[in-house]
């Protein structure tokens, strides 16, 4: 798993749903009923957002952990 990604996740009242997005990976974002259902969609993702990113030759962004200070 590829827990080192900063992740954000809020409800969604539109969609009745748990939304986590991936800043550092464009494009990766999972959702869940639950918070736990979501984070583990979007571990799942992760791996697939890298291994494709991989077979296309592009490259993977290195995890840098939290993007934005409060």
């Amino acid at each position: 798993m590829n827990t080192k990604y900063e992740l954000i996740m809020y409800w969604s009242e539109e969609d009745s749903t748990f939304i986590v997005e991936v800043p550092e990976l464009a494009g990766c974002m999972a959702d869940g009923q639950t918070q736990n259902e979501a984070l583990a969609n979007i571990q799942i993702l992760i791996d697939q957002w890298i291994e494709t990113a991989k077979e296309l030759g592009r490259d993977i962004p290195e995890a840098k952990g939290k993007l934005i200070y409060a």
